[in-house]
Order: C-alpha cells, then sequence, then structure tokens
C-alpha cells in the first residue's frame, strides 16, 4: 500500500514524499529508523483525483469536531432504528446546516452508493474522519456490530468536545481580564501618563523614582511604538514557525508538562485520553499492537507519542503494554496497576474505560478549582498594577500640595 507522509529530518527540513508498506505501522518505523520524524502519514488515496471537485471541510477543528459528536450520535440512531446506512446519510445530509460538513456527509455517501464500504468512503476526508474513526467503523462493519462502534465512537467524540469545551470555558474569564488589564494599563501609558507629565513638567516639581520610571516608559512607548509592535510581531512569528519545527515541538511539550500545577493537569488530561482511547480500541477487540498505533496517531504530545512507540515495540516483543507503562513518570502508579490487573484478568479494556472515567471527573474538579484560584489572582494583580500606577502618579501632587500648604502658614 501507498502512503503519503510529511516528516522532519535532524535538521527540521520538511520532508514529503510516498512511501510503499503493508501498513501505517511498518512505514512509520520504516521512516523512523531513516531518522525522520513523521508529522502525518496517510493514505495515498486519500488525495482527491484529478477533475473531481474539492470539497471544502470545516477549517476549525473545534467546529469539526462538534459535527462529527452530532453527525456520528444521529448516524447511530438511524443505523439502530433499521435505516439503512446511505438513507441514513442522506438524511443527515439534508438537515447539515454547514455548507462544508454538508458537502463531506455528500461526498461519502457518493462513494458508499459507488459500492465503496463506509470506512473506505471516509477515507477520503482525513481531517474530518481520523485513523481511529475509520478504523472502528471497519471493524464495526466486518463485524456486522457497526450500531455499537458508532455508539462508542458518539461517546467518545461527546466526551472529547466536552473537555474542550470545559478547558475553554475555564479559560475565557482570565483571557478576558487579562486583555482588560492590558488593554488599561495601555491606555495609561500611552494617554493618561503624558498629560501627568506635562503637568509635573509645568509645576517643576521633583519626581519620585516610580514615576520617572513611568513616564519614562510612557516615552519610550509613545516614540517607538512601531519597534515595540513589529518587536511583538516578530516574536510572534518566529515563536509560530519555532513551535513548528521537531525541536520547538519538543521544546513546548516539555515546557508544558514541567510548569508547576499546569503540568500535573496536562499530564492528567494526556493520560485520560490516552486510556479511555486504549480501552474504546481494545474492547472493540482491535489486536493491540493495532491499537497502540492508533492510539499514537491520536497523540499529540511528543513524550507520549514516544511512550506509545516503546508499548509498541514491548507488544512486538511479546511483553504486555504495562511493561512500558511501568517504567515512565508520565503514567501515574495507579493507570499502570489497572493496566497490569486487566491483563491478568483479560479486562483491560473495561478496567481502562472505567479509569479513565474517574480521571475526567478528577480533572473537571482540579480544573474548577484552578479556575477559581487564577481568577481572584488576576484581579488581585490587577489592582497591584492599577494601584501602583495611580499613586505614583499622584505622588508628585501631595507633595506640591503639602509644599503650598507650608508655604502659606
Amino acid at each position: 500500500m501507498k502512503l503519503a507522509y510529511r516528516a522532519y529530518d535532524k535538521t527540521g527540513r520538511e520532508v514529503t514524499d510516498v512511501i510503499d508498506a503493508p501498513t501505517v505501522f511498518e512505514a512509520t518505523d520504516t521512516l523512523h529508523r531513516q531518522d525522520l520524524f513523521v508529522a502525518e502519514i496517510a493514505s495515498a488515496d486519500d488525495a482527491p483525483s484529478e477533475g473531481a471537485s474539492p470539497v471544502r471541510a470545516p477549517r476549525s477543528r473545534a467546529k469539526r469536531l462538534k459535527h462529527l459528536a452530532m453527525f456520528t450520535r444521529q448516524l447511530y440512531v438511524l443505523v439502530q432504528s433499521g435505516t439503512p446506512l446511505a438513507q441514513a446519510l442522506r438524511a443527515l445530509e439534508r438537515q447539515a446546516r454547514d455548507e462544508g460538513w454538508r458537502g463531506v456527509i455528500e461526498d461519502v455517501r457518493t462513494r458508499l452508493e459507488k459500492g465503496a464500504s463506509l470506512s473506505d468512503a471516509m477515507r477520503a476526508h482525513p481531517t474530518c474522519f481520523d485513523s481511529v474513526y475509520r478504523s472502528m467503523i471497519a471493524a464495526g462493519e466486518s463485524s456486522g456490530k457497526l450500531p455499537t462502534m458508532l455508539d462508542r465512537l458518539a461517546a467518545l467524540a461527546h466526551k472529547r468536545l466536552h473537555i474542550r469545551s470545559a478547558i475553554a470555558g475555564a479559560m475565557v474569564y482570565p483571557c478576558l481580564l487579562v486583555t482588560i488589564a492590558t488593554g488599561a494599563l495601555t491606555v495609561l501609558l500611552l494617554f493618561i501618563i503624558p498629560r501627568f507629565a506635562e503637568l509635573f513638567e509645568s509645576l517643576d516639581v521633583p519626581l519620585p523614582p516610580t514615576t520617572a520610571a513611568l513616564i519614562g516608559l510612557s516615552d519610550v512607548l509613545r516614540g517607538y511604538w512601531w519597534a515595540f509592535g513589529g518587536g511583538v510581531l516578530a516574536a510572534i512569528a518566529a515563536g509560530t514557525l519555532y513551535l513548528r519545527t521537531p525541536s520547538g515541538r519538543r521544546a513546548r511539550d516539555t515546557f508544558v508538562l514541567r510548569v508547576p500545577q499546569i503540568g500535573r493537569i496536562v499530564q492528567s488530561f494526556a493520560t485520560a485520553r490516552i486510556i479511555r482511547l486504549l480501552g474504546i480500541l481494545l474492547d472493540s477487540h482491535l489486536p493491540a499492537l493495532e491499537a497502540l498505533e492508533l492510539t499514537r496517531d491520536a497523540t499529540v504530545n511528543v513524550h507520549y507519542r514516544e511512550l506509545m512507540i516503546r508499548a509498541e515495540d514491548a507488544v512486538a516483543r511479546g511483553d504486555p503494554i504495562s511493561s512500558a507503562f511501568g517504567t515512565t513518570s508520565l503514567i501515574s502508579p495507579a493507570v499502570y496497576e489497572a493496566t497490569r490487573s486487566g491483563e491478568r484478568s483479560g479486562q483491560v479494556g473495561p478496567l481502562l474505560l472505567n479509569l479513565a472515567d474517574f480521571l475526567d471527573e478528577e480533572n473537571d474538579v482540579v480544573l474548577r478549582a484552578l479556575t477559581s484560584i487564577i481568577e481572584p489572582a488576576i484581579l488581585v494583580l490587577m489592582g497591584l498594577v492599577v494601584g501602583f500606577v495611580a499613586v505614583s502618579m499622584f505622588m508628585p501632587l501631595f507633595d506640591v500640595t503639602a509644599m503650598s500648604g507650608g508655604g502659606a502658614r
């Protein structure tokens, strides 16, 4: 099978090519031995054929996930009720409001009506239906349990959507506070403090060090705003380009795991996602090696991807999955013990799913607690900054008033 891939070499140079390999796992392993870090790999047949009209899927990842969760749940209900698959897709196509998503469903239905299986029809849209989704659909089709697989996929998509919404909702208010504080400080430095500076110059009063520092900072920003703005934009552009390189992604993933408190939350969320996906795949009777490969492809953090690669190597040698989980600090001892116990009893899938539910509940509590701490901390910081600026600006006026009162006596 021909697989198109995008990878990076040791120097960070992007490499795009096609490799011929029996499976994605073997292709990735071959490229890894060639010192290439694989960023994306998919069947070369996924590309649209010449002359075919391209289907524009929704660009936003959050919007695609929302559409996918609703689509999977509705498709499960229709298929479970005995509706033929093509007819169910036609019904979902008619009620889709997003034009891009409607085009995706229409293309999948058209391919299905031409004789392709549902998983093969979805293969043409890897940005909407990832490898995990397609593999579980294929497993459901081959085993005759497509409704069961759709139910599990719908639950997985809704769980991902819930976690994303919880994180986004928890960060909205702190980000709003930071934006307001930054805007207020900018207005003070660019418009308010210069007026005070003119007043102090006309009064010819000595300025405290803090007042002089604020006036100096205001003068620099007013005189060189273009350099400051250009520097910020250049730093953002350079940072974005760096984070797209293998070394940049590794530095980012290492940093977020080492930040106090935040690192533990990120680690807990990543662990819950991995064991939930692995549990669903194993409970769907996929081979352990294929389940690990699909979990690795769905993992974003570099360190967790390397952990899944080590787990794949262990399973390929005949060792249990838990042997890789027991030698790393990325996986908690509770997850390791649950995996090992599940392997002994032959119930590793259900055990991992139960543990993932527990971790998700714990993560929700921790996230709400952290948000309740961050919000007042930001408010206190805003008050301190505004208070510092106000006191620094009014101190010379107090001195002038004191001197005027002393002169009058």
